[in-house]
């Protein structure tokens, strides 16, 4: 069965991020798919130094849920990035655990899965913060989801949330969408469809 891993970002376990990423797990599971949700929880996150180490080690010099993450990504067949939305932007203990799992990960781990970006907010500032969080998947060969509006939920606590019924509707069309594609790679491996093979990346420093 396929799985997704549901990233809550916010440091408020229950909060707004959680009621929207609580309604997709519902309907994903109600489409045949299992979710998992990790809280990153209210300790600072290292963020990334740019030491390079990870290119010898394999992960990340930090040990901590980055590494945790990385060593089970096999396991998901996508995943699902939730945040508040702090003065116009992503959370920062979300985005230094990012930086560094997108950083230290092995690509082939990635390739091919499903991302989504979902962020809440009280009034303002939600599509630049679901433009930022996009833009990992965006580089690492991921299959971004969509839905019938911007992933956002508006609300100032997860009972004001759960009242945006355009906003839970846009978290269940979400997840159906990703159920749906994820049962269509299936069927298309299924068939022998061959994924992409990639050439092998060219890097163009524009100073050289």
């Amino acid at each position: 069965m396929s799985k997704i891993l549901l990233i809550n970002g916010s440091p408020n376990e229950h909060g707004c991020v959680d009621a929207a990423l609580s309604e997709i797990a519902n309907t994903l599971n109600k489409n045949g798919v299992e979710s998992e949700i990790l809280w990153l929880g209210k300790k600072p996150m290292q963020d990334c130094i740019a030491c390079g180490k990870c290119r010898e080690a394999g992960q990340c010099v930090f040990n901590d849920a980055v590494n945790e993450t990385a060593a089970r990504f096999d396991e998901f067949d996508g995943m699902v990035i939730g945040s508040p939305v702090y003065y116009g932007g992503a959370n920062g203990r979300l985005t230094s655990f990012l930086d560094r799992l997108f950083y230290s990960i092995d690509k082939t781990k990635l390739a091919g899965k499903l991302g989504a970006s979902v962020v809440t907010c009280r009034r303002g500032g939600a599509t630049a913060s679901f433009e930022r969080l996009n833009q990992y998947f965006l580089i690492a060969n991921m299959h971004v989801v969509g839905s019938q509006y911007w992933n956002q939920v508006h609300g100032n606590t997860a009972e004001q949330a759960k009242r945006d019924l355009e906003g839970m509707q846009t978290m269940r069309t979400l997840a159906q969408n990703m159920a749906y594609l994820l049962k269509s790679q299936d069927a298309a491996k299924a068939a022998g469809v061959e994924p992409p093979v990639y050439e092998e990346h060219v890097f163009t420093n524009f100073m050289d």
